[in-house]
């Protein structure tokens, strides 16, 4: 089972969602406050399994509606995904991929890990 962390930085609330072997795949932007960020959490877990796939890495994108995943090329080359909400909000985001099917491999272990994550507090906070 995978675990969202929410972590406390200077400027608000992040949270992780770590797959079973503890490795970061999606991050979230900063929230304002913890009941924000747990917003954003129950937004992933409702939105990853059911979201769209939407490759922009190819010549002709072909177009999806939200929620989707959108898998993109970064200013140094490296694969991303982002996953957007129903309402175009972007609620999580990837690291960077040295290929396409390891990003690919990244949306799918969110798919399943969101669904039934734990979440718990950063203890270094």
């Amino acid at each position: 089972m995978g675990k969202f962390v929410i972590r406390q930085v200077s400027t608000g609330y992040t949270f992780r969602l770590k797959a079973r072997n503890g490795e970061a795949i999606a991050t979230s932007e900063v929230y304002t406050g913890e009941a924000a960020c747990r917003k954003g959490i129950a937004s992933v877990e409702k939105n990853a399994p059911i979201a769209n796939l939407v490759d922009l890495t190819v010549a002709e994108p072909v177009t999806a509606s939200n929620p989707k995943f959108e898998v993109y090329l970064d200013k140094s080359g490296a694969f991303r995904f982002r996953l957007k909400a129903k309402n175009g909000e972007t609620i999580a985001s990837s690291e960077g991929y040295t290929s396409k099917q390891a990003c690919m491999n990244g949306i799918e272990s969110v798919r399943k890990n969101a669904v039934d994550a734990t979440i718990v507090m950063d203890p270094t906070t």
